[in-house]
């Protein structure tokens, strides 16, 4: 019998708003899914933007979750804490010649992209219009280079090859995806005609999303990632990251979302369901599970009691 598996999911928010519904859906699914194995529930600030990023925001946040009920080991994790975790990674890809600075900005990616008819869109990935090579080759390294202070790349083709020497890549899919995707889900090849050359670090941050959260999940031991199905196609940027940095690869649970009545996913603007709101107006944390469709008043199964 293999060993049982100690359980750790995460949430994951950027104090740059309030919390809405679809923040509370995922953050109590994260939550049940640990406690029901016995696992642990963690709590991890997303604040690379500084510019967006505000206490006030953090603040709320964890008044917000508490009084969900959800508790986590504290101090909560925060990214702009980690600044030389993420350069250190940054440093390795770079000398293995994977990364590229880049002096593009977003006019610059879509003129360079153009169109073949008018009025058609640029191919797309998971970030975006798919990044047209302008730099790829200009802003590689030369020995003996210092990494550069301005936007970095992920030489993706590159990249793609180093990571499937041996084996493809693939993770574990315990949700769905948007058409459905579940169970184990190998990552297509030719990531640079789907995905791109990916930001791993932007000027302004020193790091990105994608390399923030794929170090981070690593260092605090996150076994479940469990997050909103609009992340699906990132995940397989996610992968390959872990495989250049020899990272695990996590089991992911991508969920519903939760929309409007219009059927539009729920943005940090949409105060009409913020959190605070409700609170305010005298919901208590039953009725958002309710709202949410979660069960209510949620308690440990008895196998772990």
């Amino acid at each position: 019998m293999s060993p049982r598996v100690n359980v750790v999911t995460r949430f994951a928010p950027s104090p740059t708003g309030p919390l809405h519904l679809g923040h509370a859906y995922s953050a109590m699914l994260a939550h049940d899914m640990a406690k029901a194995q016995g696992g642990t529930f963690l709590l991890r600030i997303e604040d690379i933007d500084r510019s967006r990023a505000r206490p006030e925001w953090e603040a709320q946040i964890y008044d917000d979750l508490r009084w969900l009920g959800l508790s986590w080991p504290e101090p909560a994790l925060r990214q702009s804490d980690r600044l030389p975790t993420y350069r250190a990674a940054l440093e390795r890809l770079w000398q293995h010649d994977l990364l590229f600075a880049c002096s593009c900005n977003r006019r610059d990616i879509l003129d360079a992209l153009g169109a073949p008819q008018e009025g058609t869109a640029p191919p797309m990935g998971p970030d975006g219009p798919i990044y047209p090579g302008t730099c790829r080759e200009t802003g590689r390294r030369h020995p003996g280079d210092p990494l550069p202070e301005e936007a970095l790349r992920l030489r993706i083709d590159m990249a793609e090859r180093a990571a499937t020497a041996e084996t493809p890549l693939s993770f574990t899919e315990t949700g769905a995806g948007p058409d459905g995707e579940t169970d184990t889900i190998r990552v297509a090849p030719d990531l640079a005609a789907t995905v791109g050359d990916i930001v791993l670090a932007r000027r302004d941050m020193g790091t990105s999303y994608h390399l923030a959260v794929v170090l981070d999940d690593a260092a605090q031991g996150v076994t479940h990632v469990t997050r909103g199905r609009d992340l699906f196609e990132a995940t397989q940027i996610h992968v390959l990251l872990q495989r250049l940095l020899g990272l695990p690869t996590p089991v992911y649970h991508h969920h519903r979302l939760i929309r409007d009545d219009t059927g539009k996913r729920l943005a940090k603007r949409d105060d009409a369901r913020a959190l605070a709101k409700y609170r305010a107006e005298g919901a208590t944390p039953d009725d958002i599970r309710r709202l949410v469709g979660l069960p209510t008043s949620w308690h440990p199964p008895a196998s772990s009691l």
